[in-house]
């Protein structure tokens, strides 16, 4: 399989924390399994989801999707600020950055700026209670197949 989200190349080396009680090898194996059919319509964000597809599944899904990272992995999330306002989420664990979803973008992935100078915080994405389900259901999802 070729990969092309951001830090692909050293996803296999980060681990998950100890305590995170799936039965997950690293970050790369999580991308694959998100792939298979965790990321879905109904954890797509709702103004984003008449766009969604089974050839682009990580549209619509990066908050709810850094958050879950940063459950299992550890490090931080940080946004991009994007044309309207709103911020693309990432992580940074290990001093690296991670965009498991930068392929929504197509090619305007290759215009994103990733400073490291947003940090996105839990209080504010998930004050909306839509998102906060949207995670809920994406880690249930998860635990369901890997817990």
């Amino acid at each position: 399989m070729e990969y092309r989200f951001l830090g692909h190349e050293t996803a296999a080396e980060v681990k998950p924390l100890k305590d995170c009680n799936l039965r997950l090898e690293s970050l790369l194996e999580l991308y694959d399994v998100l792939s298979d059919g965790i990321w879905r319509a109904e954890t797509c964000a709702p103004r984003m989801r008449d766009e969604w597809s089974e050839d682009n599944k990580t549209w619509g899904q990066c908050s709810i999707t850094a958050f879950l990272i940063q459950d299992i992995f550890g490090g931080e999330v940080y946004g991009v600020l994007r044309p309207g306002g709103n911020y693309h989420c990432y992580n940074v664990i290990g001093g690296r950055q991670y965009d498991l979803t930068i392929e929504q973008f197509g090619d305007e992935a290759k215009s994103l700026v990733y400073d490291d100078m947003n940090p996105q915080s839990r209080e504010v994405h998930f004050a909306k209670e839509e998102k906060y389900q949207r995670y809920l259901l994406l880690k249930g999802l998860l635990k369901k197949a890997r817990g």
